[in-house]
């Protein structure tokens, strides 16, 4: 529920130049008290666009926070922790070395 409406109020209610709209909300991981919440978030884009969404993600982090009081039904809402998750280019370049590396089907070095 909270990566979802994160995922909502990223997209229609931040409008600050440094998110591109190639920002995906991956996973939020909670602490057992709902104190502190993990917001995962994946940035298509090189490693200054990266680094220019978090930091703007860390200082809306407030605002997200605020915007969640409204939207989700939770006694208290968790004060969000906003981290880069780079699993997915991970998963990407693992493919490509594996492409690389593995002899496709129907092609032989043999003639």
């Amino acid at each position: 529920m909270l990566r979802r409406e994160i995922s909502a109020v990223l997209s229609s209610e931040l409008s600050d130049p440094r998110l591109s709209s190639m920002i995906s909300v991956t996973e939020v991981d909670c602490s057992p008290d709902l104190g502190r919440a993990r917001v995962f978030v994946s940035v298509l884009g090189g490693e200054e666009d990266k680094a220019s969404a978090l930091a703007a993600l860390k200082s809306a982090a407030g605002f997200v926070h605020r915007s969640l009081r409204s939207r989700v039904r939770l006694r208290s809402v968790p004060s969000l922790d906003f981290r880069l998750d780079e699993s997915i280019e991970a998963g990407m370049d693992l493919i490509d070395k594996i492409r690389r590396n593995v002899p496709q089907p129907g092609f032989s070095d043999q003639p």
